[in-house]
């Protein structure tokens, strides 16, 4: 299952408008301790305590000191969608769609977090986390 952070609540929309039932975002009513607003450090410990695979495109999320640490502890796993270019939620939904089998490969073979990987047009690859890559 996904979770879709806020600057990515529109892909996280758009998924579940297609039918989805296997995300979710700040807001969503099946995750009322993750309310719009909610900042980084207080949604991180929810979603790795149930195991989500967070969709972002914050990449300072794994480069902030305080962020990092609970990042490490809590063993997050996370996708940046799009790397370098900003993608509006209907490409980042085109990404997605392209490259999640890809992503449910690596998610396998990574397991457990704490992991990071990038999603671009060209695929899937692992990302440090102590670096901007």
């Amino acid at each position: 299952m996904y979770f879709a952070d806020e600057n990515a609540l529109g892909l996280g929309k758009l998924l579940e408008r297609t039918g989805r039932t296997d995300v979710v975002y700040p807001g969503h009513p099946s995750l009322p301790e993750v309310p719009l607003g909610c900042p980084d450090l207080d949604w991180m410990p929810v979603v790795a305590l149930q195991g989500l695979i967070v969709l972002t495109r914050d990449r300072r999320i794994r480069t902030r000191p305080a962020e990092l640490e609970i990042y490490l502890a809590q063993g997050i796993r996370a996708v940046w969608l799009g790397g370098k270019r900003d993608l509006g939620p209907r490409d980042q939904l085109a990404l997605f769609i392209k490259h999640e089998e890809r992503l449910q490969r690596q998610a396998v073979k990574l397991g457990g977090g704490p992991w990071a990987l990038i999603m671009t047009a060209t695929g899937v690859r692992e990302l440090s986390l102590r670096s901007l890559d």
